[in-house]
């Protein structure tokens, strides 16, 4: 309790006890309690700067997840990032290597390193970073879908290609592997004059089967004069094969033939002087050396034995 005041008249010569007036009081009541409620705030205002509140350190310790869990996403999304440049750089050499040809651009190779920070950054800003990294990935990872799509393409059209080009011999027999006369100009056993052999004759039995060199469709069975029975068969890609002077044909025009099927037997009809196979590849329609495309079931010895044999000038049976 506070002590009394006392203020000292000077008439009366004595002290008198001071009474403050109801409004002194209220005003000292009023700024008392502002005081107090002013350090109250000072002092919560100071333990919460200094003090987490238990929400407070929930929402540091989730905050400091998501941050390690970006971080770890970033990571996995520049491995994949490195696996797509991988990929690409395989899909460069395989079209360069085995095609031939280069491959169409699948895109820039965008650089979406991202800082492993979250400081200073916005929940908006967070998202739309990694959105972006993810959508930058997506379009890499479609672009070198359809490239890988065309190169299977590639992949199938070139095997198809190599299906059908000319490249066993027409006679399965041993001895069909030499030749009576080769490409180029030889005597013409009828005429007896220098003449243009288009093609090689291969000896071998009468009635000796024929087989397609290559995959294809039958595009002439029939017989002229001058080839008797024969068979042309188209294998596409500008390459046609001839097999003539047949004494029986075995397929039919409109016909698709695999390496390997027959087509016929070996004859002497039409101006032939001895059986034989009068054979003949074509490309974009004039005639080439069938011996170029004899490499399926050759070996390097008889290869080169049969290439000098088409380079002797010898009498052709045709």
């Amino acid at each position: 309790m506070a002590e009394p005041k006392y203020s000292f008249d000077s008439e009366k010569l004595s002290y008198e006890k001071i009474t403050p007036s109801f409004r002194q009081r209220a005003s000292k009541i009023l700024r008392n309690a502002l005081m107090f409620c002013a350090i109250v705030l000072g002092v919560f205002v100071l333990l919460s700067v200094l003090f987490d509140t238990p929400d407070e350190k929930i929402q540091k310790r989730e905050n400091k997840q998501l941050q390690y869990q970006y971080e770890m996403l970033t990571q996995k999304v520049g491995k994949m990032e490195e696996n797509m440049d991988e990929i690409q750089q395989h899909d460069d050499n395989i079209h360069r290597l085995i095609f031939g040809t280069e491959k169409a651009a699948a895109g820039q190779n965008q650089d979406s390193a991202r800082q492993l920070s979250l400081i200073g950054k916005s929940n908006s800003d967070i998202i739309q970073e990694t959105s972006g990294t993810i959508d930058n990935l997506m379009d890499r990872i479609a672009s070198q879908k359809e490239l890988l799509d065309n190169l299977m393409k590639l992949v199938q059209d070139k095997e198809k290609q190599l299906a059908s080009i000319p490249s066993i011999s027409p006679i399965g027999e041993k001895n069909s592997k030499y030749l009576a006369s080769g490409y180029g100009y030889h005597m013409h056993p009828i005429y007896r004059t220098l003449k243009m052999h288009s093609g090689i004759d291969l000896t071998a039995p009468r009635g000796s089967l024929v087989y397609s060199t290559g995959n294809g469709q039958v595009v002439t069975a029939g017989s002229s004069p001058d080839y008797g029975y024969h068979v042309i068969i188209d294998h596409g890609y500008g390459l046609k094969t001839l097999y003539a002077h047949l004494d029986k044909i075995s397929v039919k025009r409109g016909q698709r033939l695999q390496r390997g099927d027959a087509v016929g037997e070996v004859g002497s009809t039409g101006r032939s002087s001895a059986p034989h196979l009068h054979y003949e590849v074509r490309k974009n329609n004039k005639t080439e050396n069938p011996v170029n495309y004899y490499f399926s079931d050759l070996t390097p010895e008889e290869y080169k034995r049969i290439l000098d044999e088409s380079n002797t000038m010898t009498m052709s049976f045709d």
